[in-house]
């Protein structure tokens, strides 16, 4: 209605009678006496009467005053925005009175401002542009000022610049101090910074200002700027209030510079201003980024001292932090200790435990979260299901991810690209690859679109799994779409074409990558290195290196790993030495790959000393030694008959927690099982003179008792991998031995035996190993349980001895006659 009655206001072009008096001239915007009883009476009929319209024509007439001359000090007085604007149209329309002036339109502005009726602003605008009147610079500060607070930050600049240009001043401070608010919430630090200094020039500026100011530089990380801004106000080491020091506190926190923090936080407390909450809760959050607990502590000691309450922000802050730094038992605790104090934790306080606790792999804790979240009353949301979708995947559980998914949906929380997106990843992860094109396919037909990063998940999962043709597909899918495919999904493509044997097609599809105008980046780069060096082609890897210095990418230690694991495919060790030397000039460090690359080196031409030597230098750069670099060096001392080497690597290995494979298996059951008798015995008892071999021991006890070699070498690694808790590996070599012809016998038996009750799960054994062995060889099992128990360290002495103990009685109780045989 507003609208329409604006639209048909027009100028009007009738005669101007003349005034009663001077006194009576609209060019002032404050009424005089004579004006002041019209003015109040024109408010009341306004307010009161129905049919207003005839009551101010009667008034008017026998007041014999213009409308035109009081019109704005009624709108001034008015407080309802349609009763303004009908009484606008109205006064626009009188006959034998003269137009309404640029003060009548202007607080027709400021009511329409105070109300945010934007349209209505806009229309007003366009009219005074049209009777060429200009608005006050009180009625553009509160339009101003209207459109700042409802964040349509760029009218806000349009209606400050036209201030300027028509007033040649600044706006009010109020109306400024909103603009630089929105301003610096849509981060236009520059433009907001030019608003200050002009306000600063115009002396148009106040604490408020300053303090906006602050806090947009220390939002942008520039906290000492910040400073030099309140230094510059009111002096050099000064601060004026408790509000300026918070904002510079927090500024120096949230950039992880607490020293500074720290000092303002001393020098606050000299100066004699109290600290407050949000002071604390400033200092917190910068102790909460180093991981220094025992700060914050003392920070909740105080606060605790000063009467002042610890608010659910903070608490969730510093739980955040105490998962981070992986103590997640202390997390569970602060939040009790929240509930103690008397808050109640938000479903941020349990979004952050359970992300806390899926990234430490305890999903199954995690899910008790939701359920302690749910009995709260509190509603999950996305942040709370996608962390569980993610850590089910991880564990293989796609179902139970699956099921979340849909719980999170029924919740009302619609997913989104991350939460589909994590249970995509974890399915490909666990090689569900169908299942993941399934999601997408659900995903879709609930109207998310699927963006670059999931065809990358996808393609990935594709590639890995060998299917490249469906990959492919994917891509062309892609841009059907109008999805471009950005450089993590061509390095993909890249990547499994190169694992499919086909480099032409790859260097293809890196040619048409960068002819796109895609820069491949490092990890693109690297991707194209190492399928040249894969193939043999050094010449075409450093020509790729080349191009990626004029890219203005620098080689990083992927890089040079990959090279220097090139020379050693082509036999090239002295190349291999080069670029590792070139590696440490340009300062890289060099990874457990790089080393792993330089071992394989020395071993394939047969020079283990320096393969050890490079071992033990790796190790003292305080790098762990991977599944690989072990499985190369017991491979290379089995392949030279240093039988007691490769067992003592084995033994270093399972001590590291090094999970050993297939390979390494191989390498110590042919080592053992193809070198002759008494070479192996010359080896063992060197070994054993300088220091004790669990395996050496067990294998040539095994020996002395009349075991084949093959099978004394697998028994062997078994006991070693039961002793150093490493049971799920132990039964799947067990089973790997059966399916080649090989039964369970006693030796086998008592190590996994041991290993099970070393676990804590002595009652389950019948539920984990089955016993077929006969009276002799459960005495034969007795004799080596007795030998693995020497081997227990202190205070995890086994219960096995005891459960063999019972099986013999158990023996002798169904034969009576059985007198105890000696050891076979």
């Amino acid at each position: 209605m507003s609208k329409t009655l604006l639209s048909r206001i027009k100028p009007l072009h009738r005669p101007k009678p003349k005034p009663i008096s001077s006194s009576s001239s609209s060019s002032s915007p404050f009424p005089f006496r004579p004006y002041v009883k019209l003015v109040q009476d024109c408010v009341q009929i306004l307010k009161n009467h129905e049919k207003w319209e005839n009551s101010l024509e009667i008034h008017f007439a026998e007041s014999q005053v213009l409308v035109s001359d009081i019109a704005h000090h009624v709108l001034d007085r008015i407080h309802d925005v349609e009763l303004g604007l009908k009484f606008f149209d109205w006064a626009s329309k009188r006959p034998y009175s003269c137009s309404l002036d640029g003060y009548a339109y202007s607080s027709l502005l400021r009511l329409l401002a105070r109300f945010k009726v934007f349209s209505e602003i806009e229309l007003v605008l366009k009219s005074m542009n049209l009777n060429e009147l200009k608005p006050t610079p009180e009625a553009l500060s509160a339009v101003i000022r209207a459109y700042a607070d409802s964040g349509l930050v760029d009218k806000a600049l349009e209606f400050y610049f036209m201030a300027g240009e028509m007033h040649a001043c600044v706006p009010s401070v109020y109306a400024c101090n909103s603009l630089l608010d929105v301003l610096v919430k849509h981060r236009r630090t520059e433009i907001a910074c030019r608003v200050y200094d002009e306000m600063r020039k115009n002396s148009c500026v106040d604490n408020y200002s300053t303090c906006i100011m602050v806090r947009c530089l220390c939002k942008e990380g520039k906290a000492n700027e910040g400073k030099k801004l309140i230094e510059n106000m009111w002096g050099e080491d000064c601060v004026p209030n408790v509000v300026f020091y918070n904002t510079l506190i927090d500024g120096y926190c949230k950039t992880g510079d607490v020293e500074s923090a720290s000092r303002l936080f001393k020098e606050l407390k000299l100066k004699g201003f109290l600290p407050t909450s949000e002071t604390y809760g400033a200092m917190i959050y910068g102790f909460c980024k180093e991981g220094n607990f025992e700060m914050i502590d003392r920070l909740l000691v105080e606060m605790k001292d000063r009467g002042l309450n610890v608010n659910v922000q903070v608490y969730n802050n510093i739980i955040d932090a105490q998962n981070k730094h992986h103590h997640t038992v202390e997390a569970v605790t602060v939040m009790g200790r929240m509930i103690e104090s008397g808050y109640e934790p938000d479903i941020i306080t349990y979004n952050t435990l359970i992300n806390g606790s899926c990234r430490q792999g305890k999903v199954k804790e995690a899910e008790k979260l939701l359920e302690q979240a749910l009995q709260r009353g509190l509603k999950p949301n996305k942040f709370t299901y996608t962390p569980l979708i993610h850590g089910y995947c991880r564990q293989g559980e796609y179902l139970r991810a699956s099921d979340l998914l849909i719980k999170m949906m029924e919740e009302g929380d619609k997913p989104d690209l991350v939460s589909y997106g994590a249970l995509m990843h974890g399915l490909v992860v666990t090689g569900q690859v169908d299942a993941a094109l399934t999601m997408r396919d659900n995903m879709m037909e609930r109207g998310v679109l699927p963006d670059a990063g999931i065809y990358n998940v996808l393609m990935s999962g594709l590639c890995r799994k060998g299917r490249l043709p469906a990959a492919k597909r994917l891509l062309a899918e892609m841009l059907d779409q109008n999805i471009q495919p950005d450089e993590f999904v061509y390095t993909t493509l890249v990547d499994g074409l190169i694992r499919n044997g086909d480099i032409e097609e790859a260097k293809q599809l890196f040619e048409l990558a960068i002819k796109k105008g895609i820069d491949p980046g490092v990890v693109g780069y690297n991707a194209m290195i190492k399928g040249f060096c894969k193939f043999g082609m050094i010449k075409d890897a450093f020509s790729c290196i080349s191009r990626m210095r004029k890219g203005h990418h620098a080689p990083d230690v992927f890089t040079y790993t990959t090279l220097i694991d090139g020379y050693i495919k082509q036999n090239d060790l002295d190349g291999a030495l080069r670029m590792f030397g070139l590696m440490l000039k340009q300062r890289w460090k060099p990874n457990v790959v790089t080393y792993t690359s330089l071992i394989k080196g020395f071993c394939s031409t047969g020079d283990s000393n320096r393969a050890e030597k490079t071992f033990r230098e790796m190790q003292s750069c305080g790098l762990e030694p991977n599944v690989v670099t072990y499985s190369i060096l017991i491979g290379r001392f089995c392949k030279e008959c240093k039988l007691a080497k490769a067992a003592s690597f084995f033994e270093l290995m399972l001590m590291n927690k090094c999970v050993p494979n297939d390979v390494t298996f191989h390498y110590l059951v042919n080592g053992f099982a193809n070198t002759p008798p008494g070479l192996i015995s010359k080896e063992c008892n060197e070994l054993q003179e300088s220091s004790k071999s669990m395996f050496l021991d067990f294998f040539g006890m095994m020996m002395s008792d009349g075991w084949m070699q093959m099978i004394a070498a697998y028994n062997s690694i078994i006991v070693c991998l039961c002793q150093h808790g490493m049971v799920k590996t132990a039964l799947q070599l067990r089973d790997k031995m059966i399916s080649k012809g090989f039964l369970v016998d006693s030796v086998s038996f008592t190590a996994l035996l041991h290993g099970i009750c070393l676990e804590g799960r002595s009652e389950e054994w019948k539920e984990i190993i089955a016993c077929n062995l006969n009276e002799k060889e459960i005495q034969t099992a007795a004799k080596y349980s007795v030998k693995l128990n020497q081997y227990a360290s202190q205070g995890r002495t086994s219960e096995a001895p005891l459960i063999v103990q019972t099986l013999i009685e158990d023996k002798k109780s169904n034969d009576p006659r059985l007198e105890d045989p000696e050891p076979q």
